[in-house]
């Protein structure tokens, strides 16, 4: 393995990808936190456990942009174990009857809860949806008085504003790392033409 050069430059495979990874969390409630009311044509619904097609359309149309990939090379059988363990709540956000977001918060450790997945479609964003969203997920993180850290992280491959997104909703940086990958797009999960903003440097082969 090739060490990280912690001063310059470490050569990676054309195949591979390196992400920056900041990691964020909040140990208290944001002073105010109440219940959000949802906009109007808006719902937050139960992920449905026969709807695992669905769940897996909704994540690309929301992720792809930004090389969310780990559950679509899951097999499904443990996917769907996953996304209906007693301590994981999946929501789908619709809007106007249609499919427009995705919020995953786990609770497997009470006292430590991680939001695993938080995004929105393109159709819908800059409607003010994400304020939305964010505040359900701190209130249904904070509404359990077991709560005592709430997590996230972002990287590289995310859109541009997310890190500003979740300081902004009371999440401070704590860690940093670097996450080195085989390339989705490569590989065949994502299209070659998703997340033009970390360029593809191999190629598919002839």
């Amino acid at each position: 393995m090739t060490p990280l050069n912690m001063n310059g430059y470490t050569d990676l495979p054309e195949s591979k990808i390196a992400l920056v990874v900041t990691f964020l969390e909040m140990t208290g409630a944001p002073a105010g936190l109440a219940a959000p009311k949802a906009p109007a044509g808006v719902s937050l619904e139960r992920f449905q456990a026969a709807d695992l097609d669905g769940f897996l359309k909704l994540f690309r149309k929301v992720g792809e942009e930004w090389l969310w990939f780990s559950r679509l090379i899951m097999p499904r059988e443990k996917l769907a174990a996953i996304l209906c363990e007693p301590s994981r709540e999946v929501w789908i956000v619709r809007k106007d009857g249609v499919d427009a977001g995705l919020l995953e918060l786990d609770f497997a450790d009470p006292q430590d809860v991680e939001l695993s997945f938080f995004g929105l479609t393109r159709e819908v964003t800059g409607q003010g949806l994400g304020r939305w969203l964010m505040q359900e997920a701190l209130w249904r993180a904070w509404s359990r008085p077991q709560t005592k850290r709430f997590f996230v992280h972002t990287c590289t491959g995310d859109s541009p504003v997310a890190l500003g997104f979740y300081q902004a909703s009371g999440f401070r940086p704590y860690k940093r790392a670097v996450e080195v990958i085989d390339d989705p797009r490569l590989a065949g999960h994502l299209p070659e033409t998703a997340a033009p903003h970390v360029p593809v440097l191999g190629r598919l082969a002839d």
